[in-house]
Order: structure tokens, then sequence, then C-alpha cells
């Protein structure tokens, strides 16, 4: 069994992992969120999701965090009329993405602050490794 410094430190490292790449994932939508498809009437780049699940670690016993999958997002497309867009159809309208803008930004947003978070509690538990070596050479 690892002590609970450690066991703190592996949570927090899963919690990293985790919201890392829920940030990659928020990134692919905010950098496609004006992403057409090639050819009239082409589906355009669909919104990616992420699936969080909490898994056991066998070692220390600590419940952690874990990316269970990246999905898409079913919502429906936006219609756009713009007919100079190559991927306009034969009346102009053109889909565009499933991606709202404000929606990826607050989740960057809260992605993010999972992400000090998680820093932070690698931080303290470092100073307090630190603390109990100080401590042991007298």
């Amino acid at each position: 069994m690892l002590d609970p410094i450690s066991s703190a430190l592996k949570i927090a490292a899963s919690g990293l992992e985790a919201q890392s790449t829920r940030l990659r994932v928020v990134s692919e939508n905010v950098a496609n969120a004006r992403s057409t498809g090639d050819t009239p009437g082409a589906d355009p780049y669909r919104r990616k999701t992420v699936s969080f699940t909490s898994e056991i670690d066998r070692l220390t016993g600590a419940e952690m965090v874990s990316v269970k999958n990246v999905g898409v997002d079913r919502a429906a497309f936006k219609i756009e009329h713009d007919p100079g867009n190559p991927a306009a159809d034969a009346d102009g309208y053109v889909k565009m993405p499933n991606v709202n803008s404000l929606v990826e930004m607050a989740d960057m947003r809260e992605a993010n602050r999972s992400y000090e978070a998680n820093l932070q509690v690698i931080k303290q538990a470092r100073e307090l490794i630190n603390l109990t070596i100080d401590l042991m050479r007298g």
C-alpha cells in the first residue's frame, strides 16, 4: 500500500491527464467552429465531447478519474445562407458545425480551473514530502 501522499499524487495526476484531454478536445472544437464540408451538402465538422469515468486503483484503493471516451455531439447542424461557399447546396444553404463558441469557452475555463486545482494538489504534496525529508535530516 502506498502512503496517502503518494496516493494524492496519483489521483491528481489522473485528473491532470483527464483535463488535458478535455482541453485538447475543446481546442479542436474551437478551431473547427467554422469548418464546413468539402462538397455541396456535405456534413461539416461535428462537435466532439469527452466523457469521464472513475476507476479504483488496485494498488492504493483510491478512486481516480479517466477519460471514458471521446464522442461526438449528435445535435443538429446550423444552416446558413451563403451561396458563394463551395459547400453550399443548390439553394445556397451551407451546413455549419454544431459548435457553440460560448459553450466551448465555458468548458475550456472549467477544464483549466480543474487542471490548476490538480496542479495545486501536486504542489502541496511535493511540499509535504520535502518537509518530511527535512525533518528526517535533523
